[in-house]
């Protein structure tokens, strides 16, 4: 049998061995010092990006913050035009123009309401404008803009008058539609429901319809 015996060194290493040894601690120190500068150096890069993109967010909520702030701004001033406009169409309807209008029309108005409005089995119901007399009722909707939607919408509301309103009961409930602008086929889609139409133009108000108009009865 061959048996194979190891022994430990003795001797002291060589100079040349401690050398070598030196050598390559110092070689490995380099390396994990460049590994540790690396290391440092992608840190710092997205320490950096990080703050880029941190400041870009910034940047783009503070923009969107402010075409919020602008887009706020520029709704209350239309609003506050068709607001105005709309104000400005009832003042002159009432005070000067539906009155004379209708009397010409053969409806002689005794007197007249602004903005009626109230509650009845769960609905909440609103007009412009009422103008009465003994025998007749004329609802007026105002509208800045008179679209056909519009139109649709104030037919439903005159259908259901007399039972949100019921002391106008037995009158004659005729419809009639003002506005600042409107399109052709609009206007014409209201007085082929029967709707007397008015148009303001300036500081007063004109009737469209033909002479020869007869209005509808919604009672």
């Amino acid at each position: 049998m061959t048996t194979h015996e190891t022994t430990e060194r003795t001797d002291p290493p060589t100079f040349a061995e401690i050398r070598e040894s030196l050598a390559d601690a110092g070689r490995r120190y380099r390396e994990i010092a460049a590994l540790m500068a690396e290391n440092e150096a992608r840190a710092m890069k997205n320490e950096a990006k990080a703050e880029r993109g941190m400041a870009a967010l910034q940047r783009a909520m503070a923009e969107t913050d402010r075409r919020m702030r602008e887009t706020d701004r520029q709704l209350k001033k239309t609003e506050s035009y068709f607001t105005s406009q709309w104000g400005k169409l009832m003042e002159s309807l009432v005070e000067g123009d539906l009155v004379p209008l209708l009397n010409g029309r053969g409806i002689a108005v005794e007197s007249t309401q602004e903005r009626r409005k109230g509650r009845r089995n769960g609905e909440h119901f609103e007009f412009d404008i009422l103008a009465v007399n003994r025998r007749d009722v004329v609802v007026v909707e105002v509208k800045t803009t008179l679209r056909s939607e519009d139109v649709t919408e104030f037919l439903t509301k005159l259908s259901a008058f007399t039972d949100w309103l019921r002391e106008y009961r037995g009158k004659r409930v005729l419809g009639a539609v003002a506005y600042l602008k409107s399109d052709s086929a609009v206007t014409t889609y209201a007085e082929r429901r029967g709707l007397f139409v008015i148009r303001a133009t300036g500081s007063s108000a004109s009737i469209r319809n033909a002479e020869d108009f007869e209005p509808r009865s919604f009672s």
